[in-house]
């Protein structure tokens, strides 16, 4: 679906480019996080241009989706700071953080839609909670979001009767409902077959720059993520480890970079969770030297 099929209310950018305003929508600078004692983020530093697509990858626990969290407020940094459009992201005020998340869009890891409620209500439901608008541009709202996504003739079916990658579909068009400056992404790929990759792929991609909005995106998936994104950062044990465009990265001769995008078992990346080894669990070195 080209982009000019698209219909959007961009009322959070209405002078159309708003890059002199601030260059990088999110902002993180030398954050810190952790629970406790177990730190999972140290001394990040990162940039979210306006308009861009922007992939954070990483194995499993390097703390992606906690980046997600940290941007939308619902975890506090320990040390350091994350601010989105200049404006810090502050826990405690709720009144300021509610206006904050107003202007971000979130597609859930697993899509998260509310079963008891229909495709059209998902989608609907943001522009109810934030909005005071009459019905008639509700529902024109919500047939142009789902028109977007391919599914306008699926408005009023439930989601237990969609499939799995309908379903993300719908999240998608529920998380840009109200035309957000952020959207932000959690693993959208996953449990995708490859046709539905590539379409979600493709379509995160069209709604970001239809939208002018800024896109961060949580992946495992290199090949999808390259194709799409502007710019990546590489997480490894909660610091990043590697930073460039989709094609520095490709070429990049980091052990790191090398093993995550040419899923190559052998490097930094250990396949074994850190601690004592077999041997010493099993007391084979004490048995060994009895023996003897």
């Amino acid at each position: 679906m080209p982009p000019e099929r698209f219909c959007f209310l961009n009322y959070n950018a209405p002078f159309g480019n708003i890059s002199f305003l601030v260059s990088n929508l999110v902002e993180i600078r030398d954050l810190e996080f952790g629970y406790g004692d177990r730190l999972i983020l140290s001394g990040l530093t990162m940039s979210f241009p306006r308009g861009k697509v922007v992939a954070v990858m990483g194995g499993s626990g390097s703390g992606k989706t906690t980046i997600l969290r940290l941007i939308g407020g619902q975890l506090r940094a320990t040390k350091g700071t994350v601010a989105v459009n200049g404006q810090a992201v502050v826990t405690d005020d709720a009144h300021t953080l509610y206006q904050m998340r107003r202007k971000m869009g979130v597609l859930f890891q697993h899509g998260a839609l509310f079963t008891d409620l229909s495709v059209f209500e998902n989608v609907a439901f943001p522009l109810r909670e934030h909005g005071d608008l009459p019905e008639s541009m509700i529902r024109d709202l919500v047939l142009m979001k789902l028109e977007a996504v391919g599914l306008r003739n699926a408005a009023q079916l439930m989601p237990s009767e969609i499939s799995g990658g309908m379903a993300r579909r719908v999240a998608l068009a529920r998380a840009i409902a109200l035309d957000p400056e952020l959207i932000m992404y959690d693993e959208p790929f996953a449990g995708l077959d490859p046709i539905s990759m590539g379409m979600s792929a493709k379509l995160i991609r069209q709604l970001n720059d239809a939208l002018g909005s800024t896109s961060i995106l949580v992946s495992h998936d290199v090949h999808e993520s390259f194709l799409i994104a502007d710019y990546v950062y590489f997480l490894s044990q909660g610091k990043i480890v590697a930073e460039g465009t989709p094609a520095a990265m490709t070429a990049s001769d980091d052990p790191y970079v090398r093993q995550f995008v040419h899923a190559q078992p052998d490097g930094p990346v250990q396949f074994h969770y850190p601690g004592r080894s077999m041997a010493q669990d099993l007391a084979l070195s004490a048995e060994s030297e009895s023996s003897q």
